[in-house]
Order: structure tokens, then C-alpha cells, then sequence
């Protein structure tokens, strides 16, 4: 069974959340001020993971996609099994992986 929405459902909230978000936002408006604040939750999510891979694209001189090839063909020095190696393996991907997503939202609703 589907539910089709014909309407933009209400939202409740408690006040003294919207009286935050308002004054957060600098608006009177809630949707005004939900949506300011969400933008900016979008825009310092997008830019911290964005400097997280910029900087394993500094420290290693590839992008995230040479590296795993990289890994892959054991191309990273004696050990690219080292713990060092993972570690960054998993953070990075881990990091690129949350920019997409974030990115992807951010061009579809925002």
C-alpha cells in the first residue's frame, strides 16, 4: 500500500525549539529559519568533510579513487596492509563517501 501526499503535512514542534531556530536564523518566519538553518548545517557539513579529503589527497598525492587502486595493486610501499595505510583507507573513504552524500542532498533539496 502507498501513501500519495497532497499536501504539505504539519510539522509540531515544541516552542521554545522554534523560538530558537528563529532566533538562530534572524527571521520571524519558521520555515524561513528552518530552511537558513538547515543551508548552513548543509554548507559546514559539505565544507569540513571537504577539507578532510583535501587533506588525505595532500598527505598521500592522489585522489581517494588512486589510492584505492593503489591499495588495490599494492603499490603503496613495503606494507599496504599497515595499520597506518587502513586507517587512512577507511577514514578517507569514509570522509568522500559523506561528501557525495551530503553534496547530493544539498543539490537536490537546497
Amino acid at each position: 500500500m502507498s501513501i500519495a501526499l497532497t499536501q504539505t503535512p504539519e510539522v509540531v514542534m515544541p516552542s521554545n525549539l522554534g523560538l530558537m531556530l528563529t532566533q538562530l536564523a534572524d527571521t520571524t518566519d519558521l520555515e524561513t529559519a528552518l530552511r537558513r538553518v538547515i543551508t548552513d548545517y548543509f554548507q559546514l557539513k559539505r565544507a569540513a568533510l571537504r577539507d578532510r579529503v583535501h587533506s588525505f589527497e595532500e598527505k598521500w598525492g592522489m585522489t581517494f579513487t588512486q589510492f584505492a587502486e593503489a591499495c588495490e595493486h599494492n603499490q603503496l610501499g613495503d606494507n599496504p596492509y599497515a595499520y597506518s595505510v587502513e586507517s587512512d583507507f577507511w577514514e578517507w573513504e569514509e570522509a568522500q563517501t559523506l561528501f557525495e552524500h551530503y553534496e547530493s542532498l544539498y543539490q537536490r533539496w537546497l
